[in-house]
């Protein structure tokens, strides 16, 4: 197994990658780069694990809104959610929480 160090939102990662799964780690990468700092960049949430947590569940929901047939074959980079789309998620979430565990 090949290690690749890679970055995501300003912090070094190293990373295990099976042989040839550079492009695809790297693709991940980008994508959860991508997720956390338009996260970040709302501006309301600060937490650097708050924010992974929002990014992963985004990027999950994300993945489970694809129809059964995309996510069979490989599925393209997705465009960053708008904040609208962020803010929603945020609701949710903090609505799914509730007042002990609100995330804002």
């Amino acid at each position: 197994m090949k290690q690749m160090e890679v970055t995501i939102m300003g912090q070094s990662y190293l990373l295990g990658c099976p042989e040839g799964g550079e492009a695809a780690l790297t693709r991940a990468v980008s994508q959860v780069d991508r997720e956390m700092c338009a996260i970040r960049d709302a501006g309301r949430v600060k937490a650097r694990e708050r924010i992974a947590v929002l990014a992963a569940l985004n990027l999950a929901y994300q993945l489970a809104e694809l129809p059964a047939s995309a996510t069979k074959a490989a599925p393209a980079a997705a465009a960053a959610p708008s904040t609208v789309e962020l803010e929603s998620l945020m609701k949710r979430l903090d609505e799914a929480l509730g007042h002990d565990g609100q995330l804002l």
